[in-house]
């Protein structure tokens, strides 16, 4: 379980075993400070993809009108309506993109259709028991594969209109100011049809020598932070060309620009190696990868969070007598307080307090905020020993679940102090907080768990949330019960 101690007595590798005062710990730059948030909202909701919203209304019309001509069923349709935005959400077929060509789409959508009428069609016939050569059902087969790819085709060919003709799209930053992203500029200029609308450069060290002359560029050099810079000028898409800071500042501005729900574009290098796909574009010669959205954004993300409250509340329930088991155990063995509170960093950076069973009592609060480990702690009696070992003592964190302040699967939470310690030592380490912290994760059930490398488990959690999936929680979730069970027999 990833919110306890950890379980061994030797600081994990990478640790200097410093102490530091909570105090120290500023949350990581991923969130714009609230004073921004409602003209960013505004900015959102004026957002929405136009495009993706008709290329849905234009399969929704195909198949209303597809069913009242050949008089299928109501079950016929809703099948037919539901597996088709399934399977056409899954084909990537309703994304933004920035080449609108309607051939470059046909196969996949092609195969998509083909997919949801074979499964809507074979529901019809098996509820009628209609013969495969019901006049109907190959009515509704062509009627719709025309109808649907006819207005796919003139989605296309009025959203090239509205970019090039009512000058339709994102206002575009470029972040950096070289050769190559003035070229990139330009090209947004001259092919207004790609929907990016230039507003400037911006560095995000302009002292470095690679910077150009703001008067030799052809757009403004914005000077001011990455933030406030897409807040301030109602930026939709980031394009990332060469820019000269560091990685690791490089990194906190993208994750930043993320978070406020801008499209990053990167120009990536060897670029005459890429091949263009879904999460590859190309603007005219230039191929620009496009960078995932935070999961948080994602509207399975929804879904996850209540899988998170249902599921919580109802093992809430379920382990009710071990809960009063467990807190009567603490209670004949060391007294009050039978839980036990720690502040954590989750989401954001923000703080929330953690509930355990109390395996022992800390000194004073600086004890149980600085004191990494208490696996060989000699006041740890044997009820704390068999909770820790079991992770017991990590029940009432179900509690937090419920709250919102964890998820059941992320990142582990740690204490302030020491987030502030692995942010300065270790890359990427701060980017664990653009989800919720998890009372299992990917890090816990690959054996990073007590003594073991502070900067494997930060790269494990970054990976999760690079490549996070309703799927890739459920795998976490059945390996951390296989874990736990063999825990449970030694």
């Amino acid at each position: 379980m990833s919110s306890s101690t950890a379980r061994s007595g030797e600081l994990p590798l990478g640790h200097s075993g410093q102490q530091q005062d909570a105090s120290d710990y500023a949350p990581p730059p991923t969130r714009p400070s609230t004073s921004r948030l409602p003209a960013r909202l505004t900015v959102l909701g004026e957002r929405l993809s136009g495009f993706s919203i008709l290329l849905v209304v234009a399969d929704l019309v195909a198949g209303v009108v597809a069913e009242r001509l050949t008089n299928l069923p109501w079950f016929s349709a809703v099948a037919l309506f539901v597996v088709l935005i399934i399977c056409r959400m899954s084909a990537r077929l309703y994304r933004r993109r920035l080449r609108l060509s309607y051939l470059e789409d046909f196969p996949r959508s092609l195969a998509s259709v083909i997919i949801v009428l074979g499964v809507s069609v074979g529901i019809y016939m098996l509820v009628t028991k209609a013969g495969p050569a019901d006049r109907d059902a190959l009515n509704a087969v062509l009627g719709f594969l025309a109808l649907s790819e006819l207005m796919r085709a003139m989605v296309f060919g009025v959203s090239k209109i509205a970019r090039t003709k009512l000058h339709r799209g994102d206002r575009t930053l470029v972040l950096g100011s070289d050769s190559i992203a003035v070229r990139l500029l330009s090209t947004m200029r001259e092919h207004p049809e790609f929907g990016l609308i230039p507003i400037g450069f911006l560095d995000l060290d302009v002292r470095t020598g690679g910077t150009a002359r703001p008067e030799a560029l052809p757009a403004p050099l914005i000077r001011t932070d990455l933030d406030m810079a897409i807040v301030e000028h109602r930026v939709g898409t980031v394009v990332i060309s060469n820019p000269t800071a560091s990685p690791r500042r490089l990194s906190e501005a993208v994750v930043a620009a993320n978070r406020l729900g801008c499209t990053i574009l990167i120009l990536p290098r060897m670029p005459e190696l890429y091949q263009d796909g879904v999460d590859v574009e190309r603007l005219r010669g230039f191929p620009l990868v496009r960078m995932p959205r935070n999961p948080t954004s994602r509207p399975s993300w929804w879904v996850k969070r209540a899988f998170d409250v249902l599921a919580a509340s109802l093992a809430t329930l379920l382990v009710a007598p071990v809960l009063i088991g467990c807190a009567l155990a603490v209670l004949l063995e060391s007294g009050r307080p039978i839980l036990f509170s720690q502040e954590r960093i989750g989401l954001d950076g923000r703080r929330f307090l953690i509930y355990k069973f109390r395996s022992l009592t800390p000194v004073d609060d600086t004890e149980s905020q600085t004191k990494w480990n208490i696996a060989t702690d000699n006041r740890v009696g044997p009820v704390g020993k068999f909770l820790r070992r079991t992770s017991l003592d990590e029940l009432p964190q179900l509690w937090n679940i419920v709250r919102g302040d964890m998820s059941i699967v992320g990142p582990r939470p740690e204490r302030p102090s020491f987030v502030a310690e692995f942010t300065e030592v270790h890359e990427g380490y701060w980017a664990r907080h653009r989800v919720p912290a998890g009372l299992t994760g990917l890090a816990q059930v690959t054996g990073l768990r007590g003594d073991t490398s502070i900067a494997d488990r930060a790269r494990y959690d970054n990976y999760y949330i690079a490549n996070w999936s309703l799927w890739l929680d459920f795998t976490i979730i059945l390996r951390t019960v296989r874990e736990l069970g063999r825990r449970g027999q030694h």
